[in-house]
């Protein structure tokens, strides 16, 4: 395995860093254990100082931060900024927010009996390119807060990201072996599943990798949250206005160049002549998107993150052809430096066509016109991934009672599907399972502990309740 730097703008490799030895990783895990003691005594307010002066970190120098998410996965600077923002949020969030997740809650009709919420040990998170910050603050945030330790396996390309996260965590005041980032192969993480000093494992990204760590912890008997792809349907009703809709499914295919789980993968629009409207409408404006220079704060279509994922794109394009399906717009790639693709859009994809139920995961949408609502609804759950979906509908209740029959983790009405600290993240079926973000996400890794106390001298099974007079 190969921790390397390469400019996805110009395909130039710039930097390798070594994997770790059997001996260092043994070392790492030494350390995070040793720091678990400490970490989980120390007080609240002070752990939740550590990640806002993180989160402040992030702010002052954020120039230098979304830098490097433009060079080694090639996000454009817009989007590389906010980036940031979002990560400095998620840990302010959980700052300010923490102390009171892990408040004691009584036990309904249960006097004496109150739940504690406390820290397990340590946690393993694997994490992908795509978000290489904001992956890995929705994890630090709450496991840090409640007081677990992490161990942060990154993607191999984007190294010097995952270095600048554990340095801004010590430069916070994070004692050592509390974050570690660990340049680790695929033989040395399912060695750290199965160390007993390792307590739970959170993964982003394939459902191949997931369901490879889910089945080794499973043997092991511990916790995963699996957050894994998504081909999230953007449905559009024919009483939406068709401007903003357009308008929506474009930054929702194409955020990130569209290499983002929630993306709005396939869009399906009621009504035949509608829908040729739709369409007409989302090409033009594809197309006028150009490549650019990802530095530069005026592009909005930057490269791909690698030649193999480029190369991925192109080999699905070329199966849904053979499959029957048309090419609308795009489908090369650019003839320039980089790993650049054409905005695509594909039509007529069958079931039985091979990317019916894949995900495509970079600027390539699929576009479905169905004759009524409930034709909607059946495509939309017609996949084996369940993660976000959208719809999009003046008619807001309509709206809300439609999403209810929609099989995935989140829905959102009149939006693109989006993320923010304070919204519970994660899907169901292929999508995986468990929460991100907002409270539920605080509590994934947690002992929730019971204590019930009643006064001595008192039954087995507690004290008699007291009857109330007559």
């Amino acid at each position: 395995m190969i921790y390397q730097t390469v400019n996805p703008a110009t395909g130039e490799a710039l930097k390798t860093f070594p994997t770790l030895s059997d001996a260092e990783l043994d070392a790492a895990v030494s350390a995070a254990h040793g720091a678990y003691a400490g970490w989980r005594q120390t007080p609240v307010a002070e752990r939740a100082a550590i990640l806002a002066r993180a989160a402040a970190k992030l702010r002052a120098e954020a120039p230098h931060y979304a830098s490097l998410l433009t060079l080694e996965m090639g996000k454009v600077a817009g989007g590389a900024h906010g980036e940031v923002a979002l990560a400095a949020a998620i840990l302010d969030y959980y700052a300010q927010h923490g102390e009171a997740f892990m408040t004691p809650a009584s036990v309904p009709g249960a006097p004496g009996a109150k739940v504690l919420t406390l820290p397990l040990g340590i946690l393993l998170a694997v994490e992908p390119w795509n978000f290489p910050y904001y992956q890995v603050a929705r994890v630090v945030g709450p496991q840090l807060m409640v007081g677990n330790v992490v161990m942060l396996k990154h993607a191999e390309n984007v190294p010097q990201c995952a270095l600048a996260f554990a340095e801004l965590l010590e430069s916070a005041g994070a004692p050592p072996g509390v974050f570690t980032n660990i340049f680790a192969s695929h033989d040395q993480i399912a060695r750290l599943i199965d160390d007993p000093r390792v307590v739970g494992v959170t993964v982003t990204g394939s459902e191949r990798a997931g369901a490879a760590v889910a089945e080794r912890a499973g043997r092991n008997l511990k916790k995963t949250v699996m957050e894994l792809g998504g081909s999230d349907p953007f449905i559009v009703l024919p009483d939406a206005p068709l401007e903003a809709a357009v308008d929506a499914a474009l930054l929702g295919r194409l955020f990130n160049t569209g290499q983002s789980c929630i993306s709005a993968k396939r869009i399906i629009v009621v009504g035949k002549e509608r829908g040729a409207a739709f369409l007409e409408l989302f090409t033009r404006k594809a197309s006028t998107l150009q490549p650019g220079d990802p530095n530069e704060m005026t592009t909005r279509l930057g490269p791909l993150s690698s030649e193999r994922a480029l190369e991925g794109l192109l080999e699905q394009i070329a199966a849904a052809r053979e499959g029957g399906a048309k090419v609308v717009l795009g489908g090369e790639r650019y003839d320039r430096p980089g790993f650049y693709l054409q905005p695509t859009v594909l039509t007529d994809i069958a079931p039985d066509n091979p990317v019916y139920r894949q995900e495509l995961f970079g600027p390539v949408a699929s576009f479905f016109v169905v004759e009524d609502e409930e034709a909607a609804i059946a495509l939309a759950n017609d996949t084996p991934y369940g993660l976000g979906a959208a719809i999009f509908t003046d008619d807001i209740a309509h709206g809300e009672a439609l999403a209810e029959r929609i099989e995935s983790g989140m829905v959102f009405i009149n939006q693109a599907s989006w993320t923010a600290p304070h919204l519970p993240f994660g899907g169901v079926k292929g999508s995986g399972f468990g929460r991100e973000l907002a409270e539920l996400g605080f509590g994934e890794f947690v002992n929730r502990k019971l204590v019930h106390a009643v006064p001595s001298g008192s039954p087995p099974f507690g004290p008699v309740p007291v009857k109330k007079a007559d």
